[in-house]
């Protein structure tokens, strides 16, 4: 406790901001606007997303945001903006410039997530017919990790981004469709198995390929562009504190910049204000999810601080992802699966996450263990709140 002393106004702060907002969002939900611009509800954009260029479009926009569970336009455009923002004053070296967005390699780690992801939109969007479908996983997971293991360029851009929409995505979808819908779990469960499966598959092959050739990715982090933070962070400022909090909301996008996190949070906020039913799956749980997302990081920050200054990087944003959220929107917004989501979620999944990467082979990538973690760790804390449940 006594190394956190310095964090702790930031920590205190930022959980009653967390309960105050949620209130307040709460209070305001029922009085607030239900503009719509084309979609008229969460349902009639998944049903016009499966055969309609434009809403399919649309759904390619919204999946952007879907791994913090926000499924919003606004939020998408948000996060893009803040992230080409931040990347802009990294290449300026400008004193606002943040958290090194992408890890030296933003560029091609977008460009590669992007073609995952349209990809995947294209080719699987019509199995939206039956209902949602986990399109986005690409987004987030294997195209990134082509990048950031074998270098930028188009060639690993485009591998990257067509190995990963065509096995990530199936996956994630025979898990949810043979197991989670009959065992009633939260599918995103099946979102980052897909990942984690789909990772390994994936960088098994191009391990065995003789035609890609791991590279210096040192030498490609545009060293006159990005600086390390490692020798100029201040971990015991306050101000450290709120940046990582808003930083790990886009961990996850391998982004990692609070600028861009902003600019999601930004956008996240404005769609649900215009129309509440339009964001988060329309399930009206938006003020939940947040809830649960600040309270998971910030407790994880918190606890974990330690670990923050000795390696300069400690997966705190799994629970903020992946547990908390889900856990909250699975039992509708109840407060109790808030805090135990949250809680029980900042405890447990950072740790797990770091302890799988540490055994992970060498030529596959810390996401396998962050998701495998997201996965263990939402399907125990759901089962132990339904077996409480049942009890109650």
């Amino acid at each position: 406790m006594k190394t956190r002393k310095n964090i702790l106004p930031s920590f205190i702060t930022v959980i009653i901001f967390s309960f105050v907002l949620y209130a307040v969002m709460i209070f305001l939900q029922p009085r607030l606007p239900h503009l719509t611009f084309m979609i008229t509800s969460h349902d009639s954009w998944i049903e016009k997303a499966a055969t309609e260029p434009l809403y399919r479009f649309l759904w390619f926009l919204g999946d952007m945001s879907e791994v913090v569970f926000h499924k919003s336009i606004l939020g998408s455009l948000g996060l893009i903006v803040g992230s080409l923002i931040g990347y802009r004053l990294s290449k300026t070296r400008s004193k606002w410039q943040g958290f090194p967005i992408g890890d030296g390699m933003f560029p091609w780690i977008f460009i590669s997530s992007l073609i995952g992801l349209m990809l995947s939109v294209y080719l699987f969007g019509a199995n939206l017919s039956g209902g949602w479908m986990p399109t986005f996983v690409p987004f987030v997971s294997v195209p990134a990790t082509v990048v950031l293991i074998y270098g930028g360029g188009w060639k690993n851009s485009i591998i990257g981004g067509v190995l990963g929409s065509l096995f990530t995505f199936p996956i994630s979808a025979f898990i949810l469709e043979s197991f989670l819908i009959p065992l009633d779990l939260p599918p995103l469960i099946g979102n980052v198995l897909g990942m984690a499966f789909g990772a390994i598959i994936v960088l098994e092959l191009l391990n065995a390929s003789p035609w890609m050739e791991k590279k210096d990715i040192e030498e490609e982090k545009q060293d006159d562009i990005f600086e390390e933070t490692d020798s100029r962070e201040d971990y015991s400022s306050n101000k450290w504190f709120f940046r990582r909090l808003l930083a790990d909301f886009t961990v996850a996008n391998f982004f990692g910049n609070e600028i861009a996190g902003a600019g999601l949070f930004i956008g996240s906020m404005l769609s649900w204000a215009l129309n509440p039913t339009l964001i988060s799956y329309g399930t009206l749980n938006f003020p939940a999810v947040i809830l649960s997302q600040l309270l998971a990081v910030s407790i994880g920050i918190f606890i974990y601080y330690d670990q923050w200054k000795e390696s300069g990087f400690y997966p705190t944003f799994v629970p903020g992802v992946s547990v908390a959220p889900a856990v909250a929107l699975f039992f509708n917004g109840s407060m109790e699966s808030i805090l135990v989501g949250a809680i029980l979620g900042a405890v447990a999944a950072p740790p797990l996450a770091n302890f799988i990467i540490n055994k992970l082979p060498v030529h596959w990538h810390p996401l396998i263990g962050n998701t495998l973690s997201m996965g263990v760790c939402t399907t125990v804390i759901t089962l132990i709140l339904k077996y409480v449940s049942i009890l109650g």
